[in-house]
């Protein structure tokens, strides 16, 4: 609890004021010193003083629990991760009655690693296994839950896949890794490019870290590190440097991670239920499993650029983005350098024989769709299902209909369109930015 005794003289609202401005877990108390809810926060004055505001004491959510807190006291932690962890531990021992009714319909998610495998998954899960597994949590809060993963991984580098990979079944050195591998987030054991003692290695590791035995992680690495800087072994030792930096600094990273909600790797949106809605909203006899963005920008107001995204079952398949330089417009023309750009792209898929994505999503209004399908037609192409996003009101137009479709803004199927039309213009402007400085510099 709190390292200094609070004054028990003191109101919830007064006593809340003497509380840190650090990261730990907040318990609220009720008339016969019960724990009725227990919260984490970045900071602990802040977080739990704002439930003595006045719209906490009017919001249906928390107004029977502000009515009965009568006491209240903080654990301080380390950091946030350290009080996102001791939060679920807490929840599950306490069971306070609060933390219970304050959730939605779903059960609460854990972070699920199974035991049973050669190569262990770490994976966000719902429905935990009843044996094979170490189970963390529950957490309250599943947005943050996923965002952790991803920091993690980047640290760790395990699988969240669904594989049954076995060490001994050599089928898996011709399999192709995804695209974790390829940015070093994931060792890729499904290529066996990992041992099956070095993999459970690193799953120790992590289950250490999230034990709360952090300080003991870094000294192990210290040590090893050391050793194999004596052995002359450098390559591991600059490996186990970079492991104990990322370690040091995954706070931060988790930090920049729940701030910014969405990462180029992430999506917080389930794909597969991106894909699903947009197969219902569009009525497509299949969900749309391959998905194409397109974006076009202007190297100061001259020279233009094209970007080309690709996602897959409704991820970003980095391998399948490409770029173009506009070669047959001179100025600005969007309009010409989108159906250049089309002409090009399904002019090669069509002659080396390659399938078209389920799904083309263009960047723009109904001006550039209208120039698209012209260029379908004039290249006597039958098109995909072709659709594009106007950013301003986030409207959605189809070929042939004059009036657009506003999808809810909740709709898991807008999330992942404006991710795929997002990532296409990130892209682009990437490319944009390279030939200008090289324009600067030459």
């Amino acid at each position: 609890m709190s390292d200094t005794p609070l004054n028990p003289a003191l109101t919830p609202r007064e006593k809340v004021k003497t509380f840190p401005d650090a990261p730990g877990v907040y318990l609220m108390k009720d008339a016969q010193a019960r724990v009725i809810y227990v919260g984490k926060a970045v900071n602990l004055r802040n977080r739990a003083g704002s439930y003595f505001l006045t719209a906490a004491v009017v919001d249906r959510r928390t107004a029977d629990l502000v009515r009965e807190i009568t006491d209240l006291d903080y654990i301080q932690t380390h950091s946030e991760v350290d009080a996102l962890l001791l939060e679920s531990r807490l929840i599950k021992d306490i069971q306070p009655k609060y933390n219970q009714e304050l959730k939605d319909d779903k059960t609460f998610p854990y972070l699920q690693i199974t035991t049973n495998e050669d190569f262990p998954r770490v994976e966000f899960t719902r429905k935990p296994a009843s044996s094979g597994v170490k189970l963390y949590g529950p957490f309250t809060n599943a947005k943050k839950l996923r965002a952790t993963i991803v920091v993690l991984q980047k640290v760790f580098k395990f699988r969240n896949c669904g594989l049954d990979i076995e060490e001994n079944d050599q089928r898996w050195r011709w399999f192709r890794p995804c695209l974790l591998a390829s940015i070093n987030q994931c060792t890729a054991p499904c290529n066996l490019r990992i041992s099956k003692e070095d993999y459970k290695q690193d799953i120790r590791r992590l289950t250490m870290f999230l034990d709360g035995k952090a300080k003991s992680l870094l000294d192990e690495l210290q040590e090893e590190m050391l050793a194999a800087s004596k052995e002359l072994r450098f390559e591991r030792a600059g490996k186990l440097r970079d492991a104990i930096k990322a370690l040091e600094n995954v706070d931060r990273s988790l930090r920049s991670a729940l701030e910014n909600n969405l990462q180029p790797e992430a999506f917080y949106v389930d794909p597969k239920r991106g894909i699903q809605g947009l197969k219902k909203v569009f009525g497509l006899e299949k969900a749309p499993r391959r998905i194409e963005g397109m974006d076009i920008a202007h190297l100061q107001g001259g020279e233009t650029v094209a970007s080309l995204v690709q996602f897959i079952d409704g991820l970003p398949f980095k391998q399948g983005y490409k770029r173009f330089r506009i070669k047959s417009v001179e100025g600005v023309d969007d309009f010409a350098s989108m159906r250049e750009i089309v002409s090009r792209r399904f002019r090669r898929l069509q002659s080396e024989g390659e399938p078209f994505p389920d799904l083309l999503l263009i960047d723009g209004g109904k001006g550039q769709l209208n120039a698209v399908m012209e260029t379908f037609a004039m290249l006597d192409i039958k098109p995909p299902f072709t659709i594009s996003l106007a950013k301003q009101q986030e409207e959605v137009f189809l070929p042939g209909e004059s009036e657009s479709h506003r999808l809810s803004r909740h709709s898991f199927g807008l999330r992942l369109l404006q991710f795929v039309r997002d990532e296409a213009h990130r892209f682009a402007q990437h490319y944009h930015h390279l030939l200008r400085r090289k324009s600067q510099f030459e």
